[in-house]
Parts: structure tokens; sequence; C-alpha cells
């Protein structure tokens, strides 16, 4: 595996959230999207966005309510609508298989800090650190990933700098939070890493 392919590995084992629908087209290729729900121990969920090109999806023959394991990238795009999160975040399939094993979400990256750490404390008094970590990719692109971790690693995080490169390891969660718009309360969600392992690259 090349260096560029060993920045951001991810893999996911869940089930369909919904079938897959129609995405966008991009050099004539078709792609598709659909939410992958992967439960943690605790019996939280997490709802991953994927989006795979059409002859992946079929040639793993998967519809809905369908266990998969899925092997890919964890991408960014900046959402220019106006609607929705202005950061969007989703796991680009390489790879979708029928699977019947354990639930797994795994993901390593390895990248540059872009923004200055955030420690913080939850309402409980845990330590929080904030990251946001630029990830390249082939064509001069970057996926630009939100990264959190916790406790004495929350603390080790929030002496880094920008510019520091990073791996870390961990998995992909999602959040959600609310927004209030205008004095309306709007439920939205949020997509990050939670670290569990980091160190200077």
């Amino acid at each position: 595996m090349d260096k560029q392919a060993a920045t951001n590995i991810a893999v996911l084992c869940g089930s369909l959230g919904g079938r897959p629908i129609f995405s966008h087209s991009c050099h004539g290729r078709d792609y598709y999207t659909f939410p992958l729900v992967v439960p943690r121990l605790s019996g939280t969920e997490d709802s991953v966005n994927i989006i795979a090109e059409k002859t992946v999806i079929e040639s793993a023959e998967i519809t809905e309510n369908f266990s998969v394991r899925i092997s890919g990238e964890l991408r960014s795009y900046n959402n220019k609508s106006g609607e929705g999160n202005r950061l969007k975040i989703f796991l680009y399939a390489f790879d979708i298989k029928l699977c019947d094993g354990p639930f797994e979400n795994s993901i390593i990256l390895s990248g540059t800090l872009c923004k200055e750490p955030r420690l913080r404390y939850t309402p409980l008094g845990r330590e929080i650190c904030d990251m946001l970590l630029a990830v390249n990719r082939p064509f001069g692109h970057s996926d630009y990933l939100p990264c959190i971790c916790w406790g004495q690693l929350a603390r080790e995080a929030s002496e880094l700098t920008v510019g520091n490169e990073i791996e870390l390891c961990g998995r992909i969660q999602s959040r959600d939070y609310i927004k209030n718009l205008d004095g309306i309360k709007i439920t939205k969600t949020a997509y990050e890493v939670s670290a569990m392992e980091l160190r200077r690259a």
C-alpha cells in the first residue's frame, strides 16, 4: 500500500439505514448515497453517510436492511448551498461486501493540524480537545476532518500547534445537537473522528 493510501483508511461494518439513492454524476459516473448504522458498545448508534459509485453498489448486490462491510476514505467538502452544515463529512466507499460478522468502526488518519487545538470541559468536568486535521489526497485535494480526543490524550493534544503532523486511530461518530436559528430550534448532526490513539508523525 502506498503512503498516500495509508493516510486515510476507514473500515465500517454495520447495517444500511436506508436504500441507496442517487447523489450526483461526475465524469460520466453515477454516485449513490445511503446511511450506514454502526452500534457502539454503549448501545448508541452512529449513522455515517456513505457515497459509492453505482458499480461498487451493484457488485455487492445490496439492498435496504442488509449488513455490509465497507472500506474507504473519510472525506469532506464545503457545502455552498446554504442549507445544512457548512462542512459535509462522508465516507467514500472503495469496496462494499455483504457481512454477518461483528460491527466494526475504525479509522486511521495522518495529516496536518490546520487549526489550534481547543481544550474544553464537558458539564461533568471531563476533558475534551477539538482538532481539525487536513488530510491530503491526490491531485492537490485535501479533506478537512474534525477530530476529538478525551482525558489524558486531550491534554496532550492541546499542546500541539498548527502545522504539526500527526497520526491517529479511532472511530467515526455522529452526534445530534440543537442549533437556534432566528428563535427556531433545529436538530443537526455533527460528524467527527473520536481518537483513541494519537502521536506526532
